[in-house]
């Protein structure tokens, strides 16, 4: 039979965010689970799921972002400055390709919200590339023409056009 929890935890739930943890985590330890908060216990477990997804439409954002700019910028500027190679952008890709097989591997599960993560990623990843390049939106393919396995590639690079 669960009761509710003790006031005294709802109230440290708003007052300190931290010492309700831990007394959860110590109630849960103990096999107390009547005295759980749980109410906010689920908020919490739910808020840490949307994270995990919004991490991953974040590192989608900025590495199809800059693949974006490998693919519509790198031989225009190129031409401009016979130096530019687009070595920021490279260890940019790098870094989030990184990321992303890193949050996939500790969290396989979101696998399965990958192509929703790019869909929502798309557009914000056009956004971030116009500011940057100056390019106009236009200039972009409506939908997104990186596969999930593309983008997560290490060796791929789209071709500049």
């Amino acid at each position: 039979m669960r009761t509710e929890p003790t006031m005294n935890l709802k109230a440290e739930y708003e007052t300190d965010f931290y010492a309700w943890l831990n007394h959860s985590i110590t109630l849960l330890r103990q096999g107390k689970l009547a005295e759980i908060d749980v109410d906010n216990l689920i908020g919490e477990l739910e808020s840490m799921g949307n994270e995990k997804r919004s991490e991953l439409i974040s590192r989608f954002i900025v590495l199809i972002a800059h693949l974006l700019k490998w693919q519509f910028q790198l031989q225009q500027l190129s031409l401009q400055w016979q130096e530019f190679e687009g070595k920021s952008w490279r260890k940019t890709i790098i870094e989030q390709r990184l990321q992303l097989e890193n949050q996939l591997e500790n969290n396989p599960s979101l696998k399965s919200y990958l192509v929703a993560a790019v869909n929502k990623a798309y557009p914000k990843a056009i956004k971030f590339a116009t500011k940057e390049t100056n390019l106009k939106a236009s200039t972009f393919p409506t939908n997104c023409a990186y596969t999930i396995e593309q983008l997560l590639d290490y060796d791929f690079y789209p071709d500049p056009e």
